[in-house]
């Protein structure tokens, strides 16, 4: 056999080898397989009024609670190196879902004997400062997730990330009863967007000015950093003009910042589904 045919048939071997350990790859190879959790939300959370509102049945979180234990491990097992050569999609879903299930767990260490998650905190430390959570070869707290790894990393420059994570509290955005996917994220997080902004409980037009939720006011400044053209809470608050129940002259006096912004109080009474016992 001539030395040519040899390398041909080399690289025809090469080439096979390649696509077998494609295959037989892990799936957390390009991103964290998601349908454990996917199927925990699908199954505890309950959607009201369209999806502009959802409860969470923490009581039946805790009767699934190895499940969602399991899926806390695979998130803990992704190293640093890892999560580093995954896309930008595939990481932002992954650090939302690892946010919110990890929020559910810390509900669980003290249902049902809490009124808010505000309890599993302290006089010295927030509940969200607390460092339990093994992701990415670091102990880390639910404040390090979001306002580190997500908001901090200027990775990603996405502020609809405030609508998919969740608080456990009314106030919050809803829990998503599906998992974040990085091939849909870009439709899920507009759709969370579109129906928290369309709820009149948090965000609405009162006379000539506009009341929304004090996630603006907390975080305005990655409303005003240039996404999709918004330098201005006005202006993005413009863009879901349609969710909020603007017209078209109303969204352009916001965005030229001729109409004041008002910040509605907070509620942080429990998401939790009626009737499923204990405080909450």
């Amino acid at each position: 056999m001539c030395f040519f045919m040899r390398l041909i048939m080399l690289h025809r071997l090469l080439q096979t080898g390649l696509l077998f350990a494609a295959a037989i790859l892990p799936s957390h190879a390009a991103g964290l397989e998601q349908s454990d959790w996917d199927a925990l939300l699908k199954k505890h959370v309950v959607v009201l009024r369209g999806g502009q509102v959802t409860q969470v049945d923490y009581a039946g979180f805790k009767t699934d609670r190895a499940a969602l234990q399991q899926y806390l491990a695979a998130t803990s097992g992704v190293g640093r190196p890892e999560f580093d050569r995954w896309s930008k999609p595939e990481q932002l879903a992954f650090l939302l879902n690892a946010y919110n299930a990890w929020t559910v767990e810390l509900i669980l260490t003290a249902y049902p004997d809490i009124s808010s998650i505000k309890d599993l905190g302290s006089l010295l430390q927030s509940p969200w400062k607390k460092r339990f959570i093994p992701l990415l070869n670091k102990t880390r707290s639910l404040d390090n997730i979001e306002h580190g790894l997500i908001r901090g990393s200027g990775r990603y420059n996405e502020p609809r990330v405030h609508f998919a994570a969740n608080c456990a509290s009314i106030g919050c955005p809803a829990l998503r009863p599906e998992a974040y996917v990085a091939e849909r994220l870009d439709v899920q997080l507009d759709d969370a967007t579109r129906k928290f902004l369309s709820d009149r409980s948090r965000n609405r037009l009162d006379g000539d000015a506009l009341k929304v939720s004090s996630i603006f006011k907390w975080y305005r400044g990655d409303f005003e950093q240039g996404w999709r053209g918004a330098n201005s809470l006005g202006s993005f608050l413009a863009l879901y003009r349609e969710a909020l129940g603007l017209s078209a002259e109303s969204a352009n006096r916001l965005a030229a910042g001729k109409m004041d912004i008002d910040f509605l109080n907070y509620d942080w009474r429990p998401n939790a589904a009626s009737g499923k016992g204990g405080k909450w």
